[in-house]
């Protein structure tokens, strides 16, 4: 039996290391430490008073029962007088006794005697000079020991045991109460400030939200605007407004110049083009040097010719002046003619139909551009023995084409930025296969200007699946 240990997700750790959780944590750290240092000390402070005048009380007896016991011993005998001055000072709560040299019992409280109270406290013997609590059979005893001397004579030891149960008790309760008033005022005293710090970090908590979503498209349409939040916190907004502003113009200004310089190079470039074929064409007496460098030069002029006219179709995009010709498509049919348009593919490209007719609405050209492109990048990043799978499905409402390939496959970590302009997974290995790197991005914009939706799954060395999905018509 294996047992799997669960760690917790980036997400949770996220939560467990924001700000809000950290400034509750910290001043709710601090004003615990506070309260339970009044606490302590209230508590250090009552727990003293009690005590000390409790062994203020012990130390007047201890001082004062000579004394009696000398006066006592005038008018009768040294140990009736001892005895009588322990009854005069006794009282329930403090029991007295006297030992002898012995150890013998000279004296003691009538409760000893009888053993109604303070039973075992005569048989000590560690008791220490100075008064000191100890807690004996679940009751609390200030205890003390001192020397009796009367007259000048040594009679023995003389013994307090006070009895401040009720009192202690009663300390110890308040210390309880106080101890559960503290729990409560720090829990309720935790929430509030959890609630206080949420409701200031609110401007903070909009301003992701605002800033969440951006994207180039919409750098210039967004507006930071914050109501009742701190100097620092809107100086921040004002700042990022500024930032984003100066992005969307550098964006504008970017696409404008690539827009332009596609449209102006496009033309001479398609002329230089057409001389090469043509010279290719009538050049019967070329070299095989000068006709492969003239073959090299047409075909480069080809590519960089498609390269521009990507560039003005993700420009024209952009502006939204990209037209499609939506009309009933029968995917159905559509895919049978891409079939029929890739024999010359050295990879086998194979499609699976349903029964029933698909039809969705769309652009009959730019589909075929997209599943055209999406073909040609299975085949260059596949093995030439393995099949291309061109299969459609319908899902409810929803028209499922998936492209699938057994080639190298994307990792994980490219796969969120596949569709970015020029963005290759394996530069090295894109050069040698060719292409504009443009294919991607133009199929997604493609896709979603004719309301579809696109999606990769892939796993290195496995193969990778592109799925498009369209409304049914």
């Amino acid at each position: 039996m294996f047992l799997i240990k669960s760690f917790p997700s980036v997400k949770q750790l996220s939560h467990l290391t924001s700000l809000r959780v950290r400034l509750t944590v910290g001043i709710a750290a601090m004003s615990i430490l506070g309260l339970s240092g009044v606490v302590t000390g209230i508590c250090w402070q009552m727990q003293s008073i009690l005590v000390v005048t409790h062994k203020n009380n012990t130390r007047y007896i201890a001082g004062r029962f000579p004394s009696d016991v000398e006066i006592y011993s005038d008018m009768v005998s040294l140990e009736e007088g001892t005895q009588r001055a322990i009854d005069n000072l006794s009282n329930p709560q403090t029991l007295l006794w006297v030992k002898g040299p012995q150890g013998e019992i000279l004296a003691q409280s009538e409760a000893l005697k009888m053993g109604m109270r303070g039973k075992n406290l005569v048989s000590l013997t560690d008791i220490p000079p100075q008064p000191e609590l100890q807690r004996i059979n679940n009751r609390y005893w200030l205890l003390c020991a001192t020397k009796l001397v009367v007259k000048g004579v040594h009679l023995g030891e003389f013994y307090i045991a006070q009895d401040i149960t009720k009192d202690q008790t009663m300390f110890l309760s308040i210390m309880s109460s106080l101890l559960l008033v503290g729990l409560i005022v720090t829990i309720l005293m935790t929430a509030a400030i959890a609630w206080y710090i949420q409701n200031a970090l609110q401007p903070l908590k909009r301003m992701s939200q605002t800033t969440k979503d951006i994207s180039p498209e919409t750098l210039g349409k967004v507006q930071i605007e914050l109501e009742n939040a701190p100097s620092e916190v809107k100086e921040l907004a004002q700042t990022l407004q500024t930032t984003l502003t100066d992005l969307s113009h550098a964006w504008e200004d970017q696409r404008q110049l690539v827009s332009n310089v596609s449209h102006e190079l496009r033309t001479p470039l398609t002329v230089v083009s057409g001389y090469l074929q043509s010279t290719l064409r009538r050049g019967n007496n070329l070299t095989d040097i000068q006709r492969e460098a003239l073959e090299t030069a047409s075909s480069e002029a080809e590519r960089t010719i498609q390269l521009l006219q990507d560039l003005l179709d993700l420009a024209r995009a952009e502006n939204g002046r990209m037209y499609f010709h939506l009309e009933t498509v029968v995917l159905n049919e559509l895919l049978t003619e891409i079939e029929g348009m890739v024999d010359q593919y050295p990879t086998p490209v194979k499609i699976s139909l349903p029964d029933q007719l698909v039809k969705i609405k769309g652009d009959k050209n730019r589909l075929k551009q997209v599943f055209l492109n999406l073909v040609d990048n299975a085949v260059k990043y596949s093995h030439s023995s393995e099949p291309i799978l061109l299969k459609l499905s319908q899902e409810k409402q929803q028209a499922n084409i998936q492209v699938c390939d057994r080639g190298v496959g994307i990792p994980l970590t490219h796969q969120t930025r596949i569709f970015e302009r020029f963005y290759r997974v394996d530069e090295a290995r894109s050069r040698n296969i060719g292409g504009t790197g443009l294919g991607l991005s133009i199929v997604k914009t493609l896709v979603e200007g004719m309301e579809g939706t696109i999606k990769v799954i892939s796993q290195p060395n496995q193969g990778t699946t592109f799925t498009i999905l369209f409304p049914v018509s």
